[in-house]
């Protein structure tokens, strides 16, 4: 599920939701070597983790063959589409005469009504002259000329149904009414007009929305990162980020950046969609993915630095579970995603004695180790362990000392954390609690000793 079909997906439901309306899901599995169980899971697993389910089950195009046959044979009786009994052979000569004369293939079955005992394929019937206006919603008239439009085939030989004719009679059982997708889909909006209008069926609305292209401005690749919503999800981007994001990657509410589902919902209109291509912001969806983690739930938090931990290897313990959720609120500021919120707990996670870094250990001699080791005995007599008795604590022993902070704190931070990024002292300290800190300290103290 590509990060592009993830907008789309956010514009119906989006609009759906402003409107009253329904949000519904169609697999278009008539291709069975592209829409295997895998693939479809895919879609399913990335709509959940969005937070967009469908309104209704979904529907599954392959089960509806026989309907679209029915509609096929409807056009046949009608008019509006003709069998064409070319073979292979003569399509090819056909289309070599087409191309050079500039123009698109018309059979010479288009006028023949008398039924023939041989192969054939159902194809439309689409006027000659005249033109095909689409009224898109976001790129406003669309026009197509008609003798440019071929007669597209709507039933193979095997009787199978082909893509636009399905996704019609499709939409028009189901009752759609808005029909908002990529803009590579805009050529099949005229042909697909046609069909509705062979089978005296209402057009739905098209709001053809632009591409997603990379920071540089060129059309998002694999070049440009991740693409695919698993990805975001496994780089340690949140569901509610991915909504605020992607909702303005080519829409906007005035200069808000940041703002709800709920807020979002009420402002949607697709109207409001812009016709360029949006830019992806890698810089801005980190901005925003920090936003989300600071707001999140502390106990969701774990579970996901728990999950992105226990993805690494990293052996936890049941204790460990309420490390991670004490050490959260001093890390998840600076954090972009759970990937460096699973970073910066590390430490808290580390097993007692921790190896000091080569530096630290060459450091911690002589003055430095007794300097420590009184301000062992400072902290082991205060009477609370939390973060503004730890600062008020370790001014003032660096005021006795005559010392600065400098002096003592990147030791005694490299005994805390064994080399591994943590916060700032007092923190860190709160983090690992009394017991673990004055024991991380003493075993630092007993090794240099």
């Amino acid at each position: 599920m590509h990060i592009g079909t993830a907008r789309t997906a956010l514009f119906n439901w989006l609009y759906a939701r402003h409107t009253g309306g329904k949000f519904l899901l169609r697999v278009e599995d008539t291709d069975k070597e592209r829409s295997t169980e895998a693939a479809v899971g895919v879609i399913f697993e990335g709509l959940k983790w969005l937070g967009m389910e469908a309104d209704e089950a979904p529907v599954f195009q392959a089960e509806r063959a026989e309907r679209h046959s029915e509609a096929a044979e409807a056009m046949l009786a009608g008019g509006g589409a003709y069998r064409d009994y070319m073979t292979a052979e003569e399509l090819e000569a056909e289309r070599e005469i087409a191309r050079a004369e500039g123009r698109v293939v018309r059979s010479p079955w288009r006028d023949v009504t008398e039924p023939q005992n041989k192969p054939f394929v159902v194809r439309l019937k689409a006027p000659l002259d005249g033109e095909t206006v689409i009224a898109d919603a976001v790129k406003g008239d669309v026009r197509f000329q008609n003798k440019q439009l071929d007669d597209l085939i709507l039933l193979r030989t095997d009787g199978s149904p082909t893509y636009n004719l399905a996704v019609v009679v499709d939409d028009h059982d189901m009752g759609i009414t808005h029909i908002i997708r990529g803009d590579d889909h805009l050529n099949n909006a005229a042909r697909q007009t046609l069909i509705y209008q062979a089978l005296g069926w209402e057009v739905p609305v098209f709001a053809h929305l632009p591409m997603i292209h990379g920071p540089d401005g060129a059309k998002l690749s694999k070049r440009h990162g991740a693409q695919a919503v698993t990805e975001f999800e496994a780089m340690g981007y949140l569901p509610e980020t991915m909504r605020n994001y992607l909702a303005r990657l080519g829409w906007g509410h005035g200069d808000d950046e940041i703002f709800s589902d709920e807020q979002a919902i009420a402002w949607f209109d697709i109207k409001d969609v812009v016709s360029a291509p949006a830019r992806l912001d890698w810089d801005k969806l980190n901005h925003l993915n920090n936003h989300y983690i600071r707001k999140a739930e502390p106990t969701r938090l774990t579970g996901l630095v728990e999950t992105v931990l226990a993805g690494r290897g990293a052996p936890l313990l049941a204790s460990d579970i309420a490390v991670i959720e004490k050490t959260l609120p001093f890390v998840r500021d600076g954090a972009k995603t759970t990937l460096d919120l699973a970073d910066a707990v590390a430490f808290a996670l580390k097993r007692r004695p921790l190896e000091l870094p080569a530096k630290a250990r060459e450091q911690i001699v002589g003055e430095t180790a007794d300097r420590l080791g009184r301000l062992r005995s400072t902290l082991g007599a205060l009477p609370h362990w939390d973060v503004p008795d730890l600062e008020t604590a370790l001014r003032g022993f660096a005021e006795s000392e005559g010392v600065g902070l400098g002096k003592f704190g990147p030791q005694l931070r490299a005994v805390l954390s064994g080399g591994s990024p943590a916060p700032d002292l007092a923190g860190a300290m709160v983090a690992l609690g009394r017991d673990e800190s004055m024991g991380r300290l003493d075993d630092a103290l007993s090794l240099v000793s």
